[in-house]
């Protein structure tokens, strides 16, 4: 693939004026190729089908279909076809198409979470998950799937992880102990958690330590938690944040699992060993 892109810049700088078109528009569309034919690359440039095979022939190609074979097998994303993606989503968002405007904001939320895993805090809330006797996830019943995939993550490195949502009464279990000394509360905050508060004022006088996954803009009080990891402000007229909960919550997982090391993947071997003995699908 970076020989075909290599040639297109090439045939962009010295081709025939024709060439140069086409050269220009593939470099800039690498990811549309898949879903163009000839036909219609030579509508687009106002060209004739012709035109567009022999500049494909004179490539190496026999076609537009060749092409398509090449990128479905390489299946990644050069460093050429992110540029070009990212001037092309800026042009778009910049012009306030609602797609490229929503795609441009989950990849500044995206960027921040990136920033902040370089940041001490984010070090020590691996270092609490750890270190904690027992981890609890808590959030509102409305993203518990979220919950419930970031505690499956967690048992890969750990054991000793719950996931609570609040149906069934189930926050109740956090004070079913004698006391949360050694424990750890992670909550995942939103608009619609009206408990989220009160159950860390809670979780913190009964002796648990507290990890808090907010966004920005929350007003949350600091010795309401012992440690925050703020998300990027909720988008206006949403209540949820969940391209930002997701991607830091894999993000989260993902370093304890490698803070972990070689125990973490003896854990999943064994889990999936168990499962494959039970009948199950070990990647359920």
């Amino acid at each position: 693939m970076e020989d075909f892109v290599q040639k297109l810049r090439q045939y962009a700088k010295s081709g025939t004026p024709a060439e140069r078109r086409i050269a220009k528009y593939f470099t800039e569309h690498l990811s549309d190729l898949p879903f163009e034919t000839a036909a219609s690359v030579a509508d687009r440039l106002d060209l004739s089908p012709m035109t567009v095979g022999r500049f494909l022939r004179a490539l190496g190609y026999q076609g537009l279909d060749s092409v398509k074979v090449q990128i479905r097998d390489v299946g990644g994303v050069s460093a050429t076809q992110m540029q070009a993606s990212m001037s092309e989503l800026q042009v778009d968002a910049a012009d306030g198409k609602p797609l490229a405007v929503l795609v441009a904001e989950q990849i500044q939320a995206l960027h921040h979470i990136y920033h902040l895993t370089g940041q001490q805090h984010w070090s020590d809330a691996v270092a609490m998950i750890r270190a904690a006797s027992e981890v609890f996830i808590a959030t509102h019943v409305s993203q518990a799937s979220f919950a419930t995939h970031f505690s499956q993550r967690l048992t890969q490195a750990r054991d000793g992880v719950h996931a609570l949502d609040g149906s069934g009464n189930r926050f109740a279990e956090l004070f079913a102990r004698v006391s949360g000394e050694g424990a750890l509360l992670v909550i995942i905050d939103s608009q619609r958690f009206k408990k989220a508060r009160l159950l860390a004022r809670i979780a913190r006088r009964y002796g648990y330590k507290v990890v808090l996954i907010s966004a920005q803009s929350a007003n949350w009080v600091l010795d309401q938690a012992n440690l925050i990891l703020p998300l990027p402000p909720t988008r206006p007229g949403e209540q949820d944040n969940l391209p930002p909960v997701i991607a830091l919550l894999d993000c989260l997982s993902s370093t304890v699992v490698s803070a972990v090391g070689e125990e973490a993947v003896a854990r999943a071997g064994r889990m999936t060993e168990f499962s494959v003995m039970l009948g199950e699908d070990p990647n359920r």
